[in-house]
Order: C-alpha cells, then structure tokens, then sequence
C-alpha cells in the first residue's frame, strides 16, 4: 500500500485555478466518503486553504486521486493537472511536514498552516477516513512542526497577510486614523486584520457576517458595530477599506454592487483586500479606476522582507524534517513487517502446542518425565530449524554463501 500526497499550491497555480478546486466546510465529509469509496485509496485526508489543496492517501493508484479530483469539481482533468504535484512515499512525509511547519507557506513561518493541517486530520478522524497510517503521519508531522517552531527562529519577523493588507492601504490613504473598515466574515483571517487594523484606530469598524453570534464576539473586541451580509450592498458607500475572508462559494462583492458604491462615494478611492478562495470580490472590480483590488496572491509581494533574516533558521528547520522524514519511514518499513512477524510467531506457537500435546501423551502413558521433556524440546528445536536447515542446502552457487549470511544475522551466530 502506497503512502502519497497529490495537490496543488501558490507556487504551482495561479489564484484562478486554487479556487476551482477547493473544498468547503459543508462538502468536506462528502468528499473524503467519495475518495475512500472504492478500492484504489484505503486512507484519505484533505488540506484546503486559501493557498492549497491536498490530498494526503495511501492507496494504489495515485493516477485515480487526479481524476476524482477533477470529477468532483467538475472540472476536465486537462484544466488542473499542468499544475499538480504527486509526492510519493518519502517526499509526501517531507511535504507534509514542511507544510505544516511553515516552509511552504506563502509567508515563510506562519502558524496559521498548523492549525489547518491540524483540522484536516480532525476531519478525517472524524469522518472515519483517517486509518493507522495517516494517523501515525499526523500525529508526527505536528510534533516536527512543534520543533520547528520551538528550536528554530522560524518565525521570527514575520510580515504578515493581516499586516500587509494594512500597508497596502497606508499605501493608497497615507493614514488609516480618518478611515471606515469593512470585514466581511469572522474567522481566524479576519480576526487576526481586524486587530491589526484596530492597533491603526480607523475612525470606525464594522463587522458582517452570517453568524450574528460569532460578528458579535469579534466586534466587541475591535470596538466594532455588525451588521447582516444582505446589507452589505447599501452599506458598502460607507466604507473606504473592505477585508473580506469568507467561504462562501460565490462572489459577495459583484461589479454591479461596487459600481454603485463608487457613484454615491463620488469616486472616491475603495481599498479591497480579498483574501477568500474561492474570491469573494469578482475580479472585474479590479478594473474600475476607484478601487484598489487586493488578492491573496497580491499580498505576497509584501511578505518576503523579513526572509533573509530567516534563512539560517530554513537550514535547521530542514535538516530537523530531513531527521524526521527518516524516522517516519523507519516505522514504515517495520509496519510492512508486522504480518510476516505474526505469521513467524503464530507457526512457532502450532509448532510448540503440537510437541506440547505429544509429550503431554506421553506422561499420560506413564512415561517418564524427563524423557518426555527431552522429546519436548528436540520436537521444538527440529521444527524450528527445518526451515533454516533447507533454505541452506537448497541456496546454490554464489547465493550459497549469500543464505548462510542471512541466516547468520537472522540468528546473530558467531562468524566461526
């Protein structure tokens, strides 16, 4: 069985493409009930976030995770697979660890990645696709993140997508104090801009999103108002920066809502950072002279300052993953041996309660017992070494000496 990693990111495929194929929270258990829906993949679990999506497998047929994950999307496989990647065994551990050790992260270090390779395991588990192997994987590849992260300066100077939104808007305003920001959704993303903003004291803040609850929470700690997603359009006048990070599958921001909010601001400039895969702003806005249009991958130009401070702490990392990865394929390849060491033992355990039962007969006649021991262990011993015996008399040529090597090892004899 085959342990292997098939996805696509941001350095292999542009936002327009990550956002075709990936998996939303409300089809994620379905997808993972498909893949493990047949013969070709035993194990499954499914990494999707604004920069990647991954399918980590064990199976046999690496070629059928491309093609469901076309079928699934609907989506002929000639549109996503110039931009794939199939790791197979050793590299699909290293991936998964420098994934989730931020070395394959847009932002070089984030500690975001953790936490959503963490959930995609928790899916898994709970999905019922997570098995042994994909399990023991997981469970490693968090604690090389966590010594990644704990003996490396990894994480130092890290710049943000949070901190970047904000320069790119003090790029467009020169000042943030006399502005009105807009979020739209109230997850981890939007949380960690909202404070980033928040430190900036714009004039005011708003919070939409669908769960009045979770706005609430988040707005009472920015000093912010909500208000519902369907009153966005009439809103959206108001307000001179818009973050937005949800997972809806269609855009929230169309041209025509934005058009409208451009003629009542009469013109004046809309900063829109966009940082939701699938968009949630469409892409035509960014043509309209007013408005200053930031995706996920815009961002990344900002966030490469704090690299070469960091590039000390990429040699350690890896060299930790590298130690690791070795580990991980040690208990592989001592797994695969598990059946052949059960059937070894269970053949030992036939042979001693067969002799068992024999010299057992044997008292049972009145024989004496230590000639019945005796018999005991020459019936154990002879057993045992049949095999071994005949393995070496059968061995011709130059694999003769190459079988009493072997067996020398397998029974750790003296050279003499």
């Amino acid at each position: 069985m085959q342990l292997y990693a098939l996805g696509l990111n941001h350095h292999t495929a542009p936002l327009a493409i990550r956002e075709r194929v990936a998996f939303g929270p409300g089809c994620l258990c379905r997808a993972l009930h498909e893949l493990t829906d047949g013969q070709a993949v035993h194990e499954a679990a499914i990494l999707s976030t604004c920069n990647r999506t991954e399918l980590y497998i064990t199976g046999q047929e690496p070629r059928f995770a491309a093609d469901w994950l076309a079928r699934f999307h609907s989506l002929p496989l000639g549109d996503i697979s110039p931009y794939l990647y199939s790791h197979p065994e050793r590299e699909a551990v290293r991936h998964v660890f420098r994934v989730a050790s931020g070395l394959d992260s847009m932002v070089l270090g984030e500690p975001q990645i953790l936490g959503q390779v963490k959930d995609a395991a928790r899916q898994a588990e709970e999905a019922g696709t997570l098995g042994v192997l994909l399990h023991r994987l997981f469970q490693n590849t968090f604690a090389v993140a966590k010594e990644v992260r704990s003996t490396t300066a990894i994480g130092a100077n890290i710049v943000s997508m949070a901190a970047a939104a904000v320069r790119l808007t003090e790029r467009i305003f020169g000042r943030i104090d006399d502005l009105c920001v807009l979020f739209i959704g109230a997850g981890e993303m939007i949380e960690l801009c909202a404070a980033h903003f928040a430190g900036a004291r714009p004039r005011a803040i708003a919070i939409a999103n669908r769960t009045e609850a979770r706005a609430q929470t988040l707005a009472g700690r920015v000093n912010a108002r909500t208000m519902k997603i369907e009153a966005i359009a009439d809103a959206l006048p108001e307000f001179d920066v818009v973050v937005s990070s949800t997972a809806s599958p269609l855009p929230i921001v169309g041209l025509g809502m934005a058009e409208r909010a451009i003629k009542a601001r009469r013109h004046r400039p809309i900063v829109m950072v966009d940082l939701a895969v699938p968009r949630d702003v469409e892409a035509e806005v960014g043509a309209l002279d007013d408005v200053f249009l930031y995706t996920i991958d815009d961002l990344a130009h900002l966030v490469e300052s704090g690299l070469e401070s960091r590039q000390q702490a990429v040699v350690e990392a890896e060299g930790i993953i590298d130690t690791r990865v070795s580990g991980f394929l040690h208990w592989m390849q001592a797994r695969e041996a598990v059946p052949v060491i059960r059937t070894l033992r269970q053949h030992a355990e036939t042979v001693r309660e067969a002799e068992l039962e024999r010299a057992l007969k044997l008292l049972a006649r009145g024989g004496d017992p230590g000639k019945a021991l005796e018999v005991l262990s020459h019936g154990i011993t002879n057993k045992l070494m049949h095999g071994p015996t005949r393995f070496l008399n059968q061995a011709e040529g130059e694999h003769h000496d190459e079988a009493g090597e072997i067996v020398r090892r397998l029974f750790d004899l003296p050279d003499s």
